[in-house]
């Protein structure tokens, strides 16, 4: 019996000692790498240890949501903080890989713009899918999605991405769609008949894309005339390589990231206060005067050096005429729409 006592009294002690452990995890924070998380590193990773003494380790990941499925059905968390896209965060918390944030007086969802405050995610950065095309080789260039499809008048190869999400919806727009209406259309089998006639097309002038970096090459390389592309990397080509890319906001799609605390998080207090540390106007602009995307929270634009604002999709104007991503409508429709597109594609 007493050998029975010990052996509680020992596993009680060692499961304490763990627990104690992963209290003292020092906060893990992940995001995409690059430039992107160099900007954090400056604008919240370093103020945010300096102001309340607390270590975060840094991680990179490549959006594969099977890692914190595996986190979170083990309960072997390693990571606290992540920075996932919009459709990731809504399916995440949905399965219960999140835990919901407690929106109130700390985490203020009145200061957040449109759609920044999900249940289970904090908005990080807009960013938006653009038309760019070489203004060094075009002087009258295009103004729209419409003039994406005239090749008449601006003969050359289209760069668009290789996937139905955001190609299906350019086309709509380029047919004529009103932005407001894009996902009125395409909820119906006579819409998305529509978007894929619009494609047959372009489809013999289109150059298909898939890693983020590959339009701004292909443009400077002269393989197509104008392209589908991510505004950030407009940007850094331009500043970094004294491109004269120009980018057309009409028509822009623009969508979110988020902050998310994994479910189960031993450092969920801390967490929450880091997220709480990131939306504030004046640490955003840090950020955003590093990098091209667009604010989350209001009042940001103050502290954005005019210079640098014409580049950001929150810019004045810039979301007039734009799109933003339905995320739940691809969730909804996304495999079969996919398949299509693929088998389309592949003809």
């Amino acid at each position: 019996m007493k050998s029975i006592v010990k052996r509680l009294v020992f596993t009680a002690a060692a499961m304490a000692v763990v627990a104690s452990a992963a209290q003292a995890r020092d906060l893990t924070v992940v995001g995409w790498g690059g430039a992107t998380q160099a900007a954090h590193r400056e604008a919240y990773f370093k103020p945010f240890m300096k102001a309340t003494g607390k270590k975060i380790i840094e991680d990179s990941w490549n959006g594969e949501m099977a890692k914190v499925r595996g986190m979170v059905e083990t309960g072997k968390i390693t990571w606290d903080v992540i920075q996932v896209e919009a459709p990731e965060v809504f399916q995440g918390c949905e399965e219960g890989l999140f835990e919901p944030l407690p929106w109130g007086k700390k985490l203020d969802k009145s200061k957040m713009v449109d759609g920044a405050a999900a249940e289970c995610g904090a908005g990080v950065l807009i960013w938006s899918t653009i038309l760019a095309y070489d203004a060094d080789k075009i002087k009258d260039g295009p103004k729209n999605w419409a003039d994406f499809w005239n090749v008449k008048k601006w003969p050359g190869k289209r760069g668009m991405r290789r996937g139905a999400k955001m190609v299906l919806e350019i086309a709509l727009i380029a047919d004529g769609v009103p932005v407001k209406d894009v996902y009125k259309v395409l909820s119906t089998k006579e819409g998305v008949d529509r978007a894929f006639r619009k494609l047959d097309e372009l489809k013999p002038h289109i150059l298909w894309w898939k890693a983020g970096a590959e339009p701004q090459q292909r443009l400077a390389a002269g393989d197509v005339a104008m392209t589908m592309a991510y505004n950030a990397w407009i940007y850094k080509v331009n500043k970094k390589e004294k491109r004269n890319f120009k980018i057309v906001w009409d028509g822009n799609q623009y969508s979110m990231d988020y902050w998310v605390v994994v479910k189960g998080s031993p450092n969920k207090k801390t967490a929450l206060d880091f997220i709480d540390f990131t939306l504030d106007p004046k640490r955003q602009g840090v950020f955003f005067n590093r990098i091209s995307y667009g604010w989350t929270v209001k009042g940001t634009e103050k502290y954005v050096k005019p210079e640098m604002l014409p580049h950001l999709p929150t810019a004045k104007g810039h979301l007039d005429n734009a799109l933003q991503t339905d995320v739940e409508f691809w969730l909804d429709h996304g495999e079969e729409l996919e398949k299509r597109f693929q088998a389309w594609v592949a003809k």
